[in-house]
């Protein structure tokens, strides 16, 4: 647990679908899908990828200039890619800039994330495929994505993190059974004088309840008395 970290140094897929990147089992098919893929980058993108930013969750209104216009701001763009569908043209909401200067692409990582462009706040990161050990994209059960924290889990990332793990002192606990057998026989003994006790306890209840079944109603008391009178002058009448 010394090497902690809430982002990942290296990709594992089985760590990074966890909360706290600590699981030793997969608990969904994405991940055994993400483990037992063979994936190798796409050797046909150029440029340095140490100064390449990966932003996501653009609008797909959004065009290259507008990305341009936005984040030349920060420093000289070498070269912007939108990506877009081989088929339709349509864009895939995300894309990649490389800056000319490190000092760029430090500052546009620390300002240009969240940032609204065309009514979408948009997520920055730096680039992954290339620069992370192990990286397996999303559509291989890989990634960072997800934003609910059932079903397919995916931290470890800017976006979600990894949350620290909670460590809990090994404690025994001799009401379940561990301890030695003298305890557990204690145990089991006070368990059968509990219900003994419980049970006798409903008996008596049931012989007390017929006592009690006779309503109280205003006017009893005066009814009491009046037949402690009668009773009263009958006694009289037969002394005399």
């Amino acid at each position: 647990m010394s090497d902690w970290a809430p982002i990942a140094k290296e990709y594992d897929p089985l760590k990074a679908g966890s909360i706290d990147g600590t699981d030793e089992e997969p608990h969904d098919r994405a991940i055994w899908r993400a483990m037992l893929a063979r994936y190798v980058p796409n050797k046909g993108v150029t440029g340095d990828p140490h100064l390449t930013l990966f932003v996501a969750r653009l609008n797909l209104q959004t065009t290259e200039e507008k990305l341009k216009e936005v984040f030349s701001r920060y420093g000289d763009i070498t070269k912007l890619r939108l990506v877009r569908d081989l088929v339709t043209g349509f864009s895939k909401g995300y894309a990649f800039i490389e800056y000319k200067e490190e000092r760029a692409l430090l500052k546009a990582h620390r300002d240009a994330n969240r940032l609204v462009i065309d009514q979408h706040e948009i997520f920055v990161d730096f680039e992954l495929e290339r620069t992370l050990k192990g990286w397996i994209p999303r559509r291989l059960g890989g990634g960072f994505g997800g934003k609910k924290e059932s079903g397919q889990l995916r931290f470890g990332g800017r976006d979600r993190p990894f949350r620290k793990p909670i460590n809990l002192p090994n404690v025994k606990n001799d009401f379940y059974g561990e301890g030695s057998a003298e305890k557990r026989n204690w145990s089991r003994e006070g368990t059968r004088d509990w219900r003994t006790r419980d049970r006798d306890h409903e008996r008596g209840r049931d012989k007390r309840w017929p006592e009690r079944e006779r309503p109280w109603a205003w006017g009893d008391g005066d009814r009491d008395s009046r037949e402690d009178r009668s009773r009263g002058r009958d006694r009289k009448d037969r002394d005399r």
